[in-house]
């Protein structure tokens, strides 16, 4: 969601009594990440909620009212939120109503009330700026600070006060909390429900019909919180002298400048059999290196010479921890690398615009036609890598969202099992996400 928000303009309601329900799966940590904003004015009328960059406060989650330019409100978390490879479930509830300020304002996240390191209680019936004139989700009320990542089950209730339970249950097989699809709850006049998943991205799934507006890309995401998807991971970034620039939920990579700069997937497993693809784009001669990773080595500058990395280069050749031959067909700007990583077989294969490279059989099993034999430590995970080299080339990964960047795959191929991907997935390969890690990791 990163530059894109979503708005509307509501008729003052219940100003003292509201809950904001929502699901996000954090993207960029280098900059301010706004959730909601509500309010007339970002420096004087306003209500804003926010994952901070800021020196000594990183990835705590900020709340901030000014009326009048006068703070009502105002909180820092004790804990920080930086797992990228996690959703996470944010409830903020107001009942300014209450005679005891503790019970005015609360904060939880996956079902449990945190504690804050400093905080400004709002006086008894204290009036905010949310649910009052314009409410953006993604960015503050002035349009910055934009949401970098993905959000999903975006629930305001008008006049109650809720507690976690109604919008997220724990699932009874995996203890992991996940969101009521269908929560049971009266939304009140302003009240909206917003999916992120069906029609237009901005479609009110409540009775009210409060539908938004999008400013911006909206793209549709497989990755939610029942079921998480593998990303970048920029906790694992590597470069040489110029950050990386993460974007469209972590599927993308940006070198910044010259030199190598290079990136390894969130999940990873040690057996199991998985599908990627990863297109180039703005790529010169030697730009590029993708593969596989083990555990342990994530940290590599890029896969040549490196004994925990096998990597295929743009220039067509193999690069098989120390050593490097000629292998393959070289490839450009357009081209589509799909891996298929056999973990239970020991055996990695890179296929071009849908062409097994090296005569490669994913499906060969145990003879590993074609593949290149993985080795490494016995029991380590793998996680997949990408290698970008000089100033402004990038690359999409699509890790069966169906998308490479915000640009949906031309035709789907076949063997998806609910992801989607622009080749044929090999029979008996997955999509590395957490439900395919617990039915086939």
């Amino acid at each position: 969601m990163a530059s894109t928000r979503l708005e509307k303009t509501f008729t003052a309601s219940n100003r003292k009594t509201f809950t904001i329900s929502t699901w996000v799966k954090r993207g960029a940590l280098t900059v301010n990440n706004t959730i909601y904003g509500a309010g007339t004015q970002d420096a004087t009328d306003r209500d804003y909620l926010v994952f901070l960059a800021d020196s000594g406060e990183e990835d705590k989650l900020y709340f901030n009212a000014k009326v009048s330019n006068s703070t009502v409100a105002q909180f820092y978390t004790n804990r920080r939120f930086r797992d990228l490879s996690a959703w996470y479930h944010i409830v903020l509830v107001f009942d300014t109503t209450q005679a005891t300020d503790t019970n005015r304002m609360k904060l939880y996240v996956n079902g449990e009330q945190q504690t804050f390191q400093s905080v400004t209680y709002p006086s008894q019936n204290q009036d905010m700026n949310t649910n009052n004139t314009v409410h953006k989700i993604g960015s503050t009320v002035g349009n910055g600070q934009y949401f970098d990542g993905s959000m999903t089950h975006f629930n305001f209730i008008d006049g109650t006060a809720y507690d976690p339970s109604a919008f997220g249950e724990t699932d009874a097989t995996t203890g992991i909390w996940k969101p009521k699809v269908s929560p049971s709850v009266t939304y009140g006049t302003n009240g909206f429900f917003l999916k992120f998943n069906e029609g237009a991205l901005g479609t009110d799934s409540s009775p009210n019909g409060n539908n938004f507006t999008v400013n911006g890309s909206l793209t549709p995401t497989k990755d939610t919180p029942e079921n998480v998807f593998t990303t970048f991971n920029p906790l694992y970034g590597k470069y040489t002298s110029n950050a990386l620039t993460y974007s469209n939920g972590n599927t993308k990579i940006t070198q910044g400048g010259a030199g190598w700069g290079s990136s390894v997937s969130t999940l990873g497993s040690s057996i199991g059999k998985w599908y990627a693809e990863f297109k180039a784009e703005n790529i010169t001669t030697s730009g590029m290196l993708v593969g596989i990773v083990e555990e342990n080595y994530q940290n590599n500058l890029h896969f040549v010479g490196n004994t925990g990395s096998i990597g295929y280069h743009q220039t067509g050749n193999l690069y098989d921890r120390s050593s490097t031959s000629a292998w393959g067909s070289s490839y450009t700007t357009g081209d589509i690398i799909g891996i298929a990583m056999d973990l239970d077989n020991g055996y990695v294969y890179f296929a071009k615009n849908g062409t097994w490279q090296n005569s490669g059989d994913p499906t060969s099993g145990a003879t590993g036609t074609g593949g290149i034999s993985i080795g490494g430590t016995s029991g380590s995970n793998y996680f997949y890598g990408l290698s970008i080299n000089s100033s402004s080339y990038y690359g999409n990964a699509n890790f069966g969202n169906g998308y490479f960047g915000t640009t949906p795959v031309a035709s789907a191929g076949s063997n998806g099992n609910e992801a989607i991907f622009e080749f044929d997935c090999p029979n008996g390969y997955y999509a590395l996400n957490t439900k395919n890690i617990n039915t086939y990791g």
